[in-house]
């Protein structure tokens, strides 16, 4: 008697998440808190710069030996960095995928804009390319130092950030792009609560409201730094 095959196989509940719609909603937002708290503990420590070179250089060798003797030189920081890169691709592949889903649903454009739709909403995506790019920037800039001015110098995060916001495109680059995250981050906690179910009439306004203060503290938070090298309060 031959051996019947299973041709109906049952897909994985992880790919049945992932293709559906309110999953990768759901993923878009836990990525995106993800990403937030790792903003707000990453502006602290930026804002410690306020305190002198060896405060913010001592916090730089804190962050690649922390974890020691357990976890080896660097282990906890190498694991924080894959933990981030996987949330940011999470969240852009989901966020590039509901895009063409929303499309292909209506293939005509709107003869008139939804009026209700806020400024934020309607630049997250444009938002989300610049901060993708800024990332990209960031990161050949202040860890690599491929493109850093000034001479990039290993172990010297203090200098390093110095002569960033010493020249005028590192200023423009880093406050435009803070501008973008303020939005992104203004629209995003809104839209990640609701996605999550934390969404309701009663708590509507306290969400509404420690959305808008958490875009714009870390938006004055990281932009203070380029502004205090600028004005010459950092130097």
């Amino acid at each position: 008697m031959a051996l019947a095959t299973r041709t109906d196989r049952r897909p994985s509940m992880t790919l049945t998440l992932w293709d559906s719609t309110v999953g990768k909603k759901a993923i878009m937002a836990v990525s995106g808190l993800v990403m937030l708290l790792y903003l707000v503990v990453h502006m602290i420590g930026n804002l410690k710069i306020f305190f002198g070179s060896g405060e913010f250089n001592g916090y730089a060798h804190w962050l690649r030996v922390m974890g020691e003797p357990f976890l080896h030189y660097e282990w906890a920081l190498w694991i924080v960095r894959v933990v981030l890169v996987a949330a940011v691709v999470l969240h852009a592949v989901s966020a590039y995928q509901l895009s063409r889903r929303d499309l292909r649903a209506r293939p005509v454009t709107y003869v008139h804009k939804r009026p209700r739709a806020s400024y934020a909403t309607r630049t997250m995506r444009y938002g989300g390319v610049i901060l993708g790019l800024f990332i990209v920037w960031h990161i050949l800039d202040l860890t690599t130092g491929t493109v850093h001015s000034g001479g990039f110098q290993s172990g010297h995060p203090y200098q390093n950030v110095v002569d960033t916001f010493s020249t005028w495109y590192g200023n423009v680059i880093y406050i435009l792009a803070m501008l973008a995250l303020g939005l992104h981050v203004r629209h995003g906690f809104w839209s990640a609560a609701q996605t999550l179910g934390a969404g309701r009439a009663s708590r509507d306004r306290v969400l509404k409201t420690l959305a808008d203060v958490l875009a714009l503290v870390l938006t004055v938070g990281f932009i203070s730094v380029p502004v205090a090298v600028m004005t010459g309060v950092v130097s």
